[in-house]
């Protein structure tokens, strides 16, 4: 039976940099890779040990010659040297998976040299993708008020100005448009504004703008949770007991509750009832507007989030219709109008982070931020466990919003961070 939580294999780890590249798979002590659904750009931490001494085969590193004209072997770290935007190429694998970013190299954004004595030193690296990189350099600066929905301003600034490739691009599409002017803001900057300011064809308002191993995703949340579970994990304290199969690989190894509802929060911010008041500048008249929670059509699960009995709207929030700032003279026109998402995006945003769950498993590679998987939890009792009974309150699916990969010397597993706005094992659709 595989065990996906022994140290994974470094089947490719190297750095590049002018031409020169050195593998590091003998050197490395412990690698981390992150995605989340509130980052734009996957990032990574690695850790190594150099004495100098190279493995049979491998080339010697010899210091720049910009820096020592005689050329002199060192450590990597003095010798290439590690400024930044180094290229690191892996490619790791382990028992349910790999991953491979041996054709999409992270770049070095930072160094640090921890400890260091006369024959040895260890150097920690932080990497980011090339889009964080290419996102400082770049700025939006056009009009965008003649695009016909937020998908097609998404597209343009992800290729025109990111410049993703297409099979690195995957983007939902919306119902609405908001019209704005880049003003030198940076791309990420404005995708993740306008992912708070969109409406897919059909569900609720809200989006999120993030980088997984497959390329940059601009999803719709009810989209997201529509999604089939790519996994399942259980957590019990019996081994199943199948000989033939892998399904010990997928044992939860811990599960913790961070937040299972905060009622006064959730009121502060207008989670079950909330009231827009617009006011129109062109006919100097206001318009009120209520949004429930009965309005959120898409749930993880089929047994909503409980409620206050009173439904009066616990916050009001306040905004200006733009009826022509764009526009030469002063016309009114619903594009970009607030009533179509503010309300009700600030309702979606917050019901997704009703309960906050931190969980481990033997590492998958697989999974990626915006997944579903399901979760099993056995029913806590002093009684004999019976294998098979699974709580039917806390069981059920979840979305990934962040995750670790972690690979060291010794284990391997993958740290996650699920979120859902529901409760039970019993899903809504089918």
């Amino acid at each position: 039976m595989s065990n996906p939580s022994v140290a994974a294999k470094y089947q490719v780890l190297q750095i590049s940099k002018n031409g020169r590249s050195f593998p590091l798979q003998s050197k490395v002590t412990s690698f981390d890779y992150y995605e989340s659904l509130l980052s734009p750009n996957v990032t990574a931490t690695m850790s190594f040990v150099d004495s100098g001494l190279v493995e049979k085969g491998e080339p010697s590193v010899t210091y720049d010659p910009e820096y020592d004209p005689q050329g002199r072997p060192g450590t990597i770290y003095n010798s290439l040297p590690i400024t930044g935007s180094e290229e690191i190429t892996f490619k790791i694998s382990s028992s349910l998976g790999v991953l491979d970013f041996s054709r999409t190299p992270l770049y070095v954004n930072g160094a640090s040299n921890p400890d260091q004595e006369s024959n040895r030193e260890s150097v920690v690296l932080s990497l980011v993708s090339g889009s964080a990189i290419k996102n400082q350099v770049t700025h939006v600066k056009k009009n965008y008020s003649n695009h016909t929905n937020n998908t097609n301003i998404v597209s343009s600034i992800a290729k025109n100005i990111l410049e993703i490739d297409n099979d690195k691009l995957d983007v939902d599409p919306t119902s609405n448009k908001y019209p704005f002017i880049g003003n030198n803001q940076s791309p990420f900057d404005v995708i993740c504004m306008l992912a708070s300011k969109s409406a897919p064809v059909s569900g609720s308002p809200g989006f999120f703008f993030y980088e997984t191993k497959d390329g940059h995703k601009f999803k719709a949340i009810d989209e997201l949770i529509k999604q089939d579970p790519v996994a399942t994990y259980f957590r019990t304290d019996v081994n199943r007991s199948s000989v033939g199969n892998n399904s010990n690989d997928f044992k939860i190894l811990s599960f913790t509750i961070n937040k299972n509802q905060n009622l006064i929060n959730a009121l502060k911010s207008g989670v079950y009832s909330n009231r827009r008041v617009v006011f129109n500048p062109k006919t100097f008249k206001y318009e009120e507007i209520n949004f429930n929670l009965e309005d959120l059509e898409n749930a993880l699960g089929k047994t909503k989030v409980p409620r206050p009995e009173d439904t009066k709207y616990t916050r009001v929030l306040y905004s200006i219709k733009d009826v022509g700032a764009l526009s030469s003279k002063v016309e009114e026109s619903n594009e970009g109008d607030v009533n179509t998402y503010q309300g009700a995006v600030q309702m979606r945003y917050n019901l997704l982070f009703t309960q906050v769950v931190k969980m481990q498993v033997p590492c998958n590679p697989n999974l990626k931020a915006g997944d579903v998987v399901r979760c099993e939890l056995e029913i806590i009792s002093s009684g004999k466990k019976v294998q098979g009974d699974t709580d039917p309150v806390e069981s059920g699916n979840y979305m990934i919003l962040d995750l670790c990969h972690h690979y060291d010397t010794e284990r391997s597993f993958t740290a996650m961070t699920l979120v859902r706005d529901t409760y039970g094992k019993y899903i809504s659709k089918g």
